[in-house]
């Protein structure tokens, strides 16, 4: 072969790395609008519009925040609690040795780092740290002022979700437990984050009005859109394979090939585990649990997507899809999460975490070169005990430090709309429009924006009337 040609092969593939990268991420960032179908079908059509503009601005929000704290906190430096270069990408080649993308991804040849690597390495983690703060807000729809997203975001995005990550990600404390905690692309890292925030945020806020009857016991409060919750599902189903294969940061050995067939795996379990507990539960094929269940065997099968053979893959989705139905059920009885988010993404974060100390293989640990195999190949509890270990630090660092983000803020710009306004929904109370115009506004106003008349036109419910009896509610 001619030499130049074999000279230039390492720059070729690190180049063919970084456009993985780069396509894993594209995927990743269409979840953000998986997460708003999910959220949107779920919530009421007084609340629908609501979702977007929380949806745009709080990727906005995170992106400058992660660009100029977030990123440095989490990978600019080994320091076991947090990174301390790095800030506003001002980087250069001060990212510490000890520090993930002081290696991007392999694209390093000959001393030199490839153009763009670490650009590519940078967005591809803000989606992540995006994709966790999308997380925590589907816990507060339908009753949360809208000006609270602003300084969380803020927070989780500069502070919060970097310290995380870069514990799992970034060299950091989760290397320092046992013999370093497993967490391929995020079980922990990612979704138990943003779920452990959420929990913070539902305690301080409060169920919507009407969830909980004068016996205490809870009612549903449908979503509006079954349809557009099950696009959503199928879109993060698509992202997670940016999502989890991505995280290999290259296509070498093809192992990222791999991995995507593990998430397929693992997905498909979770579908099956809900339909069998809800089922079982209910005599009753729930489509919004079977939805869940699809997230749950996803958000399971994150952290070992790196480290399993394709055999436990549909075990631990299969397990994930148990726990999301029954967990949410459970959570039900006294916190009011309108879209299973400590369920789907907590509990089957935590499940998905321990599951690499059950299932890791000695193949891809070896490979990986973190902690050891699990407990089914080795007899020893040891990583079992260690991913434990990481999901106690994550719980304890994020709800702590969320608890107190969001206790300022109900102190000072305050978290919930008043009762009039939640009535109203929050479209036109927040954001001074429907997003389903045509279902509320009578035809007489429709008409002079060149709408079509309608049978039945009603008035849409001022601020502080109830709802017309065409979008009658749960009784508050």
């Amino acid at each position: 072969m001619d030499p130049e040609v074999l000279e230039r092969l390492p720059l070729l593939g690190a180049e063919l790395d970084i456009t993985w990268v780069i396509v894993a991420t594209v995927l990743v960032f269409f979840m953000q609008a998986g997460f708003a179908f999910l959220e949107i079908g779920f919530s009421r059509g007084k609340n629908v519009g609501m979702g977007i503009a929380k949806i745009l601005g709080n990727f906005s929000i995170a992106a400058i925040a992660w660009w100029g704290m977030g990123f440095a906190i989490a990978f600019g430096g080994g320091a076991v609690l947090a990174g301390d270069t790095g800030f506003f990408l001002s980087i250069g080649n001060s990212i510490s040795a000890d520090g993930l993308a002081a290696e991007p991804f392999g694209a390093e040849v000959g001393g030199t780092e490839v153009n763009g690597s670490t650009a590519a390495f940078f967005i591809f983690q803000f989606m992540f740290c995006a994709v966790s703060l999308a997380i925590v807000w589907g816990s507060t729809l339908e009753r949360i002022k809208f000006i609270a997203y602003v300084p969380f975001a803020v927070v989780f995005a500069a502070i919060i979700y970097p310290l995380i990550a870069h514990w799992g990600f970034g060299g950091g404390l989760f290397a320092e437990i046992g013999n370093g905690v497993q967490d391929f692309a995020g079980s922990s890292v990612v979704h138990l984050t943003g779920a452990t925030a959420a929990l913070a945020a539902l305690i301080l806020l409060g169920p919507r009005r009407g969830k909980y009857g004068a016996d205490g016991r809870p009612r549903a409060i449908p979503g509006h859109s079954m349809p557009l919750f099950g696009l959503g599902v199928l879109i993060l189903w698509l992202g997670w394979f940016g999502f989890n294969a991505g995280s290999s940061l290259g296509v070498g050995g093809s192992s990222f090939a791999e991995v995507m067939v593990v998430t397929n795996l693992g997905a498909a379990g979770g579908v099956i585990g809900a339909m069998i507990m809800i089922s079982v539960l209910t005599k009753k094929l729930d489509v919004g649990m079977v939805g869940n269940g699809a997230i749950g065997g996803l958000v399971a099968i994150t952290a070992p997507a790196g480290y399993v053979e394709f055999w436990a893959a549909p075990i631990i989705g299969v397990i994930g899809g148990l726990i999301v139905v029954a967990g949410v059920l459970a959570i039900e009885k006294k916190l009011d999460d309108p879209v299973g988010v400590l369920s789907a993404h907590g509990l089957a974060g935590i499940w998905g975490t321990l599951a690499c100390g059950l299932f890791s293989s000695p193949r891809l640990v070896e490979s990986l070169e973190v902690g050891e195999a699990g407990l089914f190949y080795t007899g020893s509890p040891s990583q079992l005990l260690t991913q434990a270990g990481g999901v106690l630090a994550t719980i304890v660092a994020v709800f702590t430090l969320s608890f107190i983000t969001f206790a300022i803020i109900k102190a000072t710009l305050g978290l919930r709309v008043d009762a009039d306004e939640e009535d109203a929904g929050l479209d036109i109370a927040e954001h001074g429009m429907y997003g389903y115009p045509e279902q509320f506004i009578p035809d007489a106003e429709l008409a002079g924006y060149g709408a079509l008349p309608r049978n039945g036109g009603e008035a849409p419910p001022a601020v502080g009337q109830p709802p017309t009896k065409r979008n009658e509610e749960v009784p508050a």
